[in-house]
This record gives structure tokens, C-alpha cells and sequence, in this order.
């Protein structure tokens, strides 16, 4: 009987946040569910990783010494010539041994500090004591608002800022229809490889051209305690937006889903200039440009420009041939004609880089030859 009441199924359904949870996840960031107890965030991530096809881990950090994810020492026979090595717990070593996972680290907030500063390797480097958890382990915590944690915390900014932050809250008609048998399923996004390239380098592009054009949202530590143990930007949790925007191209998730990650890795004011910058970008894909270099036309805004070019360096990057590095050039030429070799100077350099020495130079580099003999890539 009680078996039965536990038993359910699921059907599609859309729901943003779970889909930005399953977004975050699959492009393997470190996702911070914060709720209110009680409202379904360890089920859902059972279902995502059922969906995953990988067992999962639940660790209560709040109930761990800082040992339990530094590692306890352990000393050998020769400590002084092989070191003392620091074991790690039985939870990694059986995802170790897996090599793949969902480690569920639950009521974070309620953890000391001491245990979040245990916590920092863990979370970043996947290495817990001695141990390195394989690539392919993917990182959940949840937390509940120090208001109704049991002894809560603020988080730390180190800790907070290794965190995609994202708002957990019930929907009434949500959980009467899972009450009567029937829960939403988790769906996790299907990426198309042949877009990944393209993907990565409008994303580079798209990063490039807004943090010259508000360089001041680079870095800005939030002043109230508070909001420091939530999402800021910084050049990592940046590093974080562009693999979401790459995974975010790569899967077509929806714009919705994109915002709601993209706010929880750099919080909301950088996150919805960021969003709207991108409704209003429209950057041309880099690859047929590079296909036929002749027949684009520069954007006129002067982030857009940088962040176009940026895109297609990029993505001769990904794949380096004689004919597309000569069509990275045409289209540097085709900036330098449009009045703005400033902008095409810092891409010149870049492209350059990329040459194989049998190549022969070719006529648009003399536009940039004083500058590239400047930085070292050009001699002679």
C-alpha cells in the first residue's frame, strides 16, 4: 500500500525553470536550487538524473565535518617520501568508480563556513580529498533562505560565485495533478553536435561584444552581505554564461529558459542587460560568412561589429584551413573598408596567429602590418 502511494508517472511539460535547471546541468555548471523545505527539489533531481541515466549521490552538508570534503589524512608507511594522502568519503570514491554522477549536496545554507570553504575545491576542481571526480559528474546543491534554514547561513561570495543560482517555487496546480498521479517530466536538452562550433563561436562573439561595450559588469561584488550569497558577475561565473549560451545554440532551448540561467549565473542586473543585448544582437552565422566573405555587411553599432568579428575568428579557430583563415581576411578587409580598422585590429591579431607558415600573406594584412609587427606576429 504505501509502495502504491509512491508510485506515479510523468507526461511533458513546460516549465522554464526546470528546463534552465536541466540546461545548467547538462552543460556540467554547478547548479544552487534556493527554496522554501518541502517542495520537490530533491524529486526533481531524481528525475533528472534518471533522464541522465546516471545514479545519483545525496550528501547533507550541513551534517559533515570540513574533513568530510577535504579528506581525512591517512599515513602510510613512508609519509615522508610518498606524503600523507587525504582519503576521500565513501559517496566519492562509489562515483569515482562509476564515472559518472549527480552528487546532491542539500541544505547548503544551513552548512558553517568552515564547511563551505571545504566545499570550494569540491565544487570547482571536482576534487574531494585526494580524489578527482570524473568529468562527467555533475554538481546540484540546494539551499533554503537563512530565514527558514535550520541554523542558517549566509553563503560565502567564494562559494556562491561557483554556483548557477536558480529559484525553486510550487506550482498549486502542478502538485495537485502529481497528488493524483501524473508528475512533470524532466526533459534534458538533446545537443546537436553539428552546431557546436557555430554555437561557441557566436556565443565567444555575443560575450566579446558586451563586456567592451560595459566593461564595468566584468566584475562587480554586490556591497550587501546578502546578495553575495547569490549570483554576481565575475570573469568565472562569465566563463559560465558562455558555455550556457554554446549549450543554450547548440540544443534551441527556449529564449525563457536561456534568461533564467543566464540570471542565475550573473545575477539580474547584469543578466537582463545581457539578455536584452542579446534579443537585440541578430549577429550573422559566422560559418556562411566564412562560406562566402564577399557578400556580408559589417553591423553598424560598434559592439556589434566587435562582437561579429570576434564570432567568425572564432570560428576559423575551430577549424583552421588555408580557405577559411583567407576568408577571416577578406572579412577584416571588408572592416577596415567600412571605416573601422580599430575594431578589426584586435581580431587581425588573433587570425594571425592561426597561420600555418606555408601560407602565402595575403594582400589584406598590409592594413594591419604595423600593429601585428608591434605584437610579434608579423616579422619582416
Amino acid at each position: 500500500m504505501i509502495a502504491a502511494t509512491r508510485s506515479w508517472r510523468t507526461e511533458p511539460a513546460q516549465d522554464p525553470k526546470v528546463a534552465a535547471l536541466a540546461l545548467a546541468v547538462s552543460a556540467n555548471l554547478p547548479v544552487l536550487l534556493w527554496g522554501e523545505p518541502g517542495i520537490g527539489k530533491s524529486a526533481t533531481l531524481q528525475q533528472l538524473a534518471d533522464g541522465l541515466g546516471t545514479p545519483m549521490e545525496t550528501v547533507i552538508a550541513s551534517v559533515h565535518e570540513p574533513s568530510d570534503f577535504a579528506g581525512l589524512p591517512i599515513v602510510g608507511d613512508s609519509p615522508a617520501t610518498d606524503g600523507v594522502p587525504m582519503a576521500p568519503p565513501d559517496w566519492a570514491v562509489r562515483l569515482a568508480r562509476t564515472g559518472s554522477g549527480l552528487v546532491f549536496f542539500d541544505e547548503l545554507s544551513s552548512a558553517p563556513p568552515a564547511v563551505q570553504a571545504a566545499l570550494l575545491r569540491v565544487v570547482l576542481e571536482r576534487r574531494v580529498g585526494s580524489l578527482q571526480l570524473p568529468p562527467a559528474v555533475r554538481i546540484v546543491a540546494a539551499a533554503n533562505p537563512p530565514t527558514s534554514a535550520a541554523d542558517g547561513w549566509h553563503l560565502s561570495p567564494p562559494l556562491a560565485n561557483r554556483f548557477v543560482h536558480l529559484h525553486w517555487t510550487h506550482d498549486a496546480r502542478t502538485v495537485a495533478r502529481g497528488l493524483a498521479g501524473t508528475w512533470p517530466a524532466v526533459t534534458v536538452p538533446a545537443v546537436d553536435p553539428r552546431r557546436a562550433a557555430t554555437a561557441l563561436a557566436k556565443a565567444r562573439g555575443a560575450i566579446a561584444g558586451f563586456l567592451t561595450a560595459r566593461p564595468g559588469l566584468t566584475h562587480h561584488l554586490p556591497a550587501d552581505t546578502e546578495a553575495r550569497g547569490g549570483a554576481w558577475p565575475s570573469p568565472r561565473t562569465w566563463e559560465m554564461v558562455l558555455r550556457l549560451l554554446t549549450f543554450h545554440h547548440s540544443a534551441g532551448t527556449g529564449p525563457d529558459v536561456l534568461a533564467l540561467a543566464v540570471v542565475g549565473a550573473i545575477g539580474d542586473g547584469a543578466g537582463l542587460e545581457f539578455v536584452n543585448y542579446l534579443d537585440n544582437l541578430d549577429l550573422p552565422d559566422p560559418e556562411r560568412v566564412l562560406a562566402n566573405p564577399e557578400a556580408f555587411q559589417l553591423p553598424e553599432r560598434g559592439d556589434r561589429q566587435l562582437a561579429f568579428l570576434t564570432a567568425v575568428i572564432s570560428a576559423v579557430q575551430s577549424k583552421v584551413d588555408r580557405q577559411r583563415w583567407e576568408a577571416g581576411w577578406v572579412v577584416l578587409e571588408k572592416a577596415v573598408q567600412a571605416g573601422v580598422p580599430d575594431v578589426a585590429a584586435r581580431a587581425a591579431m588573433d587570425l594571425a596567429a592561426l597561420r600555418d607558415r606555408s601560407w602565402p600573406v595575403p594582400p589584406a594584412i598590409d592594413a594591419f602590418a604595423e600593429v601585428l609587427i608591434l605584437s610579434g606576429r608579423l616579422t619582416g
